[in-house]
């Protein structure tokens, strides 16, 4: 069975992807970077390559999507996968259902930050940002270079930033977390995390392991790393994956226009989040 840790990219989905390898991975809460790979990824080329050589074409994709999950749970082994993919229902296709899924793990984070991370994540301006998160038929895939054939370029399909968070916010057995609180008080998140992982599998937790994992997962640590070692998750290598972090501050950056046009787009969401 599987659990989700989906969001909108450039959530914090990484962030709470060590830490939830630091708490069911790790005896002391110690992370290190190859922790990350014990959380997967969904869609994967891997996991679609028994039934079709088209990873682009998201009308294929979907139709396996259920058949390549029910591959991986035949085993009965729990597993924690990241994705970006909305739970959508495309062409008559379930992006996952209960039958593969055990639980979900959703990100969210003020969509007036993650413009300006997608900015940077992408190269895109502010306002190609804003159409980004604005379109209800995004996709992620690497039309632009042929030779791309990394496990991670598979069609996904993101749709728009409200739409993502509605897809998964229902889901059964779910917990929700804001990038923004994790940030403000990062110990009763992780316990928060902790109390909900443990429904589902067994480990050590303690106040020390909570303060490892803290001092061990923190924006800093992360960003020395890149900068010495790369991130394999970096669009490039002349990108920075971990950009501003906690710097990052729309009101600093969005223009007056820009903020109000969110703020409308996404008005219902917002609102039930407490972003306005």
């Amino acid at each position: 069975m599987i659990i989700w840790c989906a969001s909108y990219p450039k959530s914090g989905n990484t962030w709470v992807r060590a830490i939830i390898a630091s708490l069911v991975y790790s005896e002391d809460g110690i992370f290190n970077f190859d922790m990350l790979k014990k959380v997967g990824l969904f869609p994967k080329r891997f996991y679609f390559k028994n039934f079709t050589d088209d990873f682009s074409d998201l009308k294929k994709i979907s139709h396996y999507w259920i058949t390549a999950q029910e591959k991986i749970n035949s085993d009965n082994k729990l597993r924690i996968f990241k994705t970006h993919n909305g739970n959508y229902n495309f062409s008559g296709n379930d992006f996952t259902n209960k039958k593969n899924t055990v639980a979900v793990i959703y990100i969210v984070r003020d969509p007036r930050n993650i413009i300006t991370s997608i900015a940077n994540h992408y190269q895109l301006n502010l306002q190609e940002s804003a159409d980004f998160l604005f379109d209800e038929k995004k996709y992620l895939f690497n039309n632009n270079d042929p030779n791309d054939f990394t496990e991670e370029n598979i069609i996904t399909l993101l749709g728009s930033w409200n739409t993502n968070y509605n897809s998964w916010k229902t889901a059964s057995n779910s917990l929700i977390i804001k990038y923004e609180d994790l940030l403000l008080n990062t110990k009763s998140e992780i316990n928060k995390l902790s109390i909900f992982m443990q429904k589902f599998t067994k480990f050590k937790i303690n106040d020390e392991k909570i303060q490892n994992i803290i001092k061990t997962t923190s924006f800093e640590i992360f960003k020395k790393k890149e900068d010495k070692e790369g991130f394999e998750e970096a669009v490039n290598s002349t990108i920075k994956f971990f950009n501003l972090g906690p710097k990052n501050n729309w009101k600093n950056i969005l223009n007056k226009n820009l903020i109000n046009i969110i703020e409308k787009k996404f008005s219902k969401e917002m609102k039930e989040l407490g972003y306005i």
